[in-house]
């Protein structure tokens, strides 16, 4: 059985950040048409079933994320009524993770109830920092007693499940600025932690500004030694951390993520989502599909109305279809997207499943030579048939992978 994870986006906002350059739109709550929206996802769920057919009985799903924009602001009876039809329609093990981002501005016990009488069982909320000032520069809605307050509800609600986004190596704090938050964070019983750098976008305002020499940057030394002072009192606090970017409590990892940073499929619904799914036959060299929704909210809900069944993955620009952009992944860009990803885990990635999985040689000889100058810097490691980075080399990453595509 091939595991596989659902992405579902929800598109509308009460603000849009500078730093965002997801698909957002900024709205009033009671303009938001909740079930309409939910009518489209569901429409859209039926077309790409159609055309996956067979292919359903050899997977099983493990996560649901419900990613944005602010899923919070969605009306819980409609999305409830989108989870209900995904359980009912796929074949999901039984303890699957129901993930909803929230925003702590739209977080509230009676609402945290609402999501959890639904069956989400893992809420990840936006906190990002819990100072005034820093909110203040990073355009959110809440301070840092709201921020606070929403987490203490959530609990009171019931969710064991916990996760918290923090952002760090912002341009004016000290290195260790994020280790008191971070600790709060964890007082308050987050099971799991996100932290970033605050990363600039194009077509952002924090984009715009940073091109007009208008936004303070963080020093990148700064950067690396609050990434590494982190890491170290995260991991002294019991969290382990997991990926580069994220701690977690044992047995409290994101299933979701684990899932792309492993390669797993995931089936996206919603406006501006992105999907990937395979599309090879037995056997074959792994291939698949990476497609992505029409990103005007209105314009998805109109195609997704009258998107006929069995619509294919790699179909665009037609109204027939909720794609506006399909990409072909043949099997040497799943492995490099395989080396990409899964680098970024502590554990590194088993290449001798992934060969498997994927039906393809990894281990060529250009391959092995290229591992063999990455081991002699010490930027990677192997063990038996498993790559990973040594955890002092994790800020180089990207660029150990790229010497291995």
């Amino acid at each position: 059985m091939r595991e596989a994870t659902v992405y579902l986006h929800f598109p509308w906002c009460l603000e849009k950040c500078p730093y965002c350059d997801f698909v957002s739109y900024k709205t009033e709550r009671p303009a938001i048409p909740h079930e309409r929206y939910a009518d489209a996802v569901l429409a859209e769920l039926d077309a790409r079933l159609a055309t996956i057919g067979d292919g359903l009985a050899a997977r099983r799903f493990i996560s649901i994320f419900v990613g944005g924009g602010t899923p919070s602001l969605w009306a819980s009876e409609s999305l409830g009524r989108v989870l209900a039809t995904l359980r009912a329609k796929l074949p999901f093990v039984t303890d699957a993770e129901v993930t909803v981002e929230c925003n702590p501005s739209s977080l509230t016990e009676d609402h945290a109830r609402a999501l959890r009488a639904i069956g989400v069982n893992r809420l990840s909320v936006g906190v990002q920092s819990l100072r005034d000032d820093e909110l203040r520069f990073l355009g959110r809605l809440h301070d840092a007693q709201g921020a606070t307050h929403a987490l203490e509800a959530a609990r009171r609600a019931g969710f064991e499940r916990l996760s918290g986004d923090l952002i760090y190596a912002l341009p004016m704090q000290e290195p260790t600025a994020s280790l008191p938050m971070a600790g709060r964070l964890l007082d308050l019983g987050l099971t799991h932690l996100s932290a970033y750098q605050l990363t600039i976008e194009p077509g952002t305002r924090f984009g715009e500004l940073a091109k007009r020499g208008r936004l303070p940057l963080a020093d990148e030394g700064a950067s690396a030694d609050a990434f590494l002072a982190l890491d170290a009192f995260v991991e002294a606090r019991g969290l382990r951390h997991f990926e580069v970017s994220n701690f977690a409590k044992p047995g409290q990892e994101s299933r979701h993520n684990v899932g792309y940073w492993r390669g797993l499929e995931y089936l996206a619904l919603g406006c501006g989502a992105y999907g990937y799914w395979r599309t090879e036959a037995a056997g074959d060299p792994a291939y698949g599909v990476r497609y992505r929704n029409e990103v005007l909210a209105e314009k998805y809900m109109q195609r997704a109305q009258t998107m006929r069944h069995g619509v294919t993955f790699t179909e665009t620009e037609t109204p027939a279809t909720c794609a506006t952009s399909a990409e072909d992944l043949d099997a040497d860009v799943l492995v490099k997207e395989r080396i990409m990803l899964g680098l970024r885990l502590a554990e590194g990635f088993d290449v001798a499943q992934a060969e498997e999985d994927l039906t393809t040689v990894i281990r060529t000889p250009a391959r092995e030579r290229a591992v063999a100058k990455m081991v002699s810097r010490e930027r990677l490691a192997v063990d038996g048939a498993r790559w990973h980075v040594p955890k002092r080399r994790w800020l180089l990453v990207d660029g150990t992978a790229a010497e291995l595509f």
